[in-house]
Formats: C-alpha cells, sequence, structure tokens
C-alpha cells in the first residue's frame, strides 16, 4: 500500500513515516499542497495524510482538487492539523476528507486509522457482484457505478469518491433496509473508526448531491427520522 505523507513540519513527517514504514506500507513525503498535486498525479497512492495548514495550496484546496479529478485513482483521505474546533471538522470533511486528526496526536491511533481505512478495499476483495435497481447498477469487482434518468435506457457514470461508491453500495445491497449510523460506521470504517458519528450525514448529503434529482427532496436515499437512513428504488 502506498501512502503519501503532506506535512510541512519535518519532524512529524518523519515520525509519521517512520511508524508507518515499521508496519510495510511504502511512504512519500512532501510538504506543500502544489508538490502534494504533483506527487499524486505521479504516484496514485492508496491513501494520503494531508497536513490542513500547509504553504502554496492548504489541506482544504488539495482535498477538493483531489476529489475534482475523474478517472484518476481516488485515494483515502486522513486530514491532519491543529486545528480541534467543530467546525473545522465538519468543513475537512465535507472536502471530501474520510477522517480527521487533531495534533498533538499518538503514532500508534494514526497507524491504527490508517489500517482502519485501507481495511474497507480489503474487506470487499474477492467478490464479483453486480446490484441492479431501476435507476442504478454497481459493479463491485470494477467498483464502478451508474444511473440512468426515468423514461431512459442510457446508463450514465456517476463519480463517486471512494467513501461515496461503499455508502451507496452498502444501500443497494438491502434496498428498505433502514441503517442508523453506527450500523453504517461498522459496515464503512469497521471496528477502528474514531471520531464523530455524524460524519455519517455529511457523506450522505455528499451523495445525495450526486445521485438525487433534487438533493433537498431526497427520492432514493431517504431520511428515517429518530433512526437513520434507507434507500428506495424499485428493482428491476
Amino acid at each position: 500500500m502506498e501512502i503519501l505523507i503532506v506535512e510541512d513540519e519535518a519532524e512529524i513527517a518523519q515520525l509519521i513515516q517512520l511508524y508507518l514504514e515499521k508496519e510495510g506500507f511504502s511512504c512519500r513525503t512532501c510538504r506543500d499542497g502544489i508538490t502534494a498535486l504533483q506527487v499524486f498525479q505521479e504516484q496514485k497512492p492508496d491513501l494520503i495524510i494531508l497536513d490542513l495548514m500547509i504553504p502554496g495550496l492548504d489541506g482544504l484546496e488539495v482535498c477538493a482538487r483531489i476529489r475534482q479529478k475523474p478517472g484518476v485513482k481516488d485515494p483515502f483521505i486522513l486530514m491532519l492539523t491543529a486545528r480541534g474546533e467543530e467546525i473545522d471538522r465538519i468543513i475537512g470533511l465535507s472536502t471530501g476528507a474520510d477522517d480527521y486528526m487533531v495534533k498533538p496526536f499518538s503514532p500508534k491511533e494514526l497507524v491504527a486509522r490508517v489500517r482502519a481505512l485501507l481495511r474497507r478495499t480489503l474487506r470487499q476483495g474477492g467478490q464479483t457482484q453486480t446490484y441492479r435497481t431501476q435507476h442504478f447498477l454497481i459493479d463491485l469487482d470494477q467498483r464502478s457505478a451508474q444511473r440512468c434518468e426515468d423514461h431512459s435506457e442510457q446508463m450514465e457514470p456517476l463519480d463517486l469518491t471512494t467513501l461515496e461508491f461503499d455508502l451507496l453500495a452498502t444501500f443497494m445491497s438491502y434496498p428498505g433496509r433502514v441503517w442508523n449510523r453506527a450500523q453504517l460506521i461498522d459496515k464503512l470504517w469497521g471496528d477502528n473508526f474514531f471520531g464523530d458519528e455524524r460524519v455519517v450525514d455529511t457523506h450522505i448529503a455528499r451523495l445525495r448531491k450526486k445521485i438525487e434529482p433534487d438533493p433537498a427532496n431526497p427520492t432514493f436515499v431517504k431520511t428515517v427520522i429518530g433512526v437513520g437512513y434507507k434507500f428506495e428504488d424499485s428493482p428491476t
């Protein structure tokens, strides 16, 4: 597994690299946002540890640009920052980060979170399966998602992040089932999730923007008040 560490404080970058390489990961480091985007294009890492306050382009902008690149390998992003306010976590996650750690942090906890994120891809290993409903088609083997509009037979590809794909696949695996936040976290992040359960709401909102005709009045991913969320779409 290839990991890119984007951190302008050399001692912190070296510490992260040391702990990750001890666990068998291959690491590369850079210190600014522009270089991070260049290395991302060249290396196509599986995961990026991204400091929020870096020179050139800040971490939020780097994260947003990576998520806007269709057809490029979509890495997990663990945002790292000295800020601890809730609003900063929400902004980071809504930009496309998969997890968020606040400095100072435990290197062992960071390794655990990295493993938890990467486990989300490993848990899909060995499956060759598709889910199909009236408006959506998901191929787990190819990790592709498509949607068709009403009264149309043509499928159009959906540009989903890794987490958005896993979220839609989870919903489509059990249409009509009501999922609470804890169940979705267990399905997507595994046992080593660290953070606020409300991160689920952020990613639900991002998914709705990409699949719903009217995200403010969702047709497919519906809120079950006081419980959680469910996916509704007619079978083919």
